[in-house]
């Protein structure tokens, strides 16, 4: 039984490390600060990592 999650625990972090590559191409094009502003929210909601996350990408203060 413990493979099966372990299974699981793994495509949950490759989705989530693909979803977040989508997100970061997205961010680099935004042209508005509104759109900037949805995307570092749905980041926000993906991972509880989201704070290294967005340090990665040189946003300097998200709130």
């Amino acid at each position: 039984m413990g493979i099966s999650e372990r299974k699981r625990e793994l495509r949950r972090r490759r989705h989530r490390r693909e979803k977040l590559k989508r997100l970061y191409r997205k961010f680099q094009s935004a042209t508005t600060d509104q759109e900037r502003e949805q995307i570092i929210e749905k980041v926000r909601k993906l991972t509880p990592g989201w704070l290294d996350v967005l340090r990665n990408w040189g946003v300097e203060s998200p709130f």
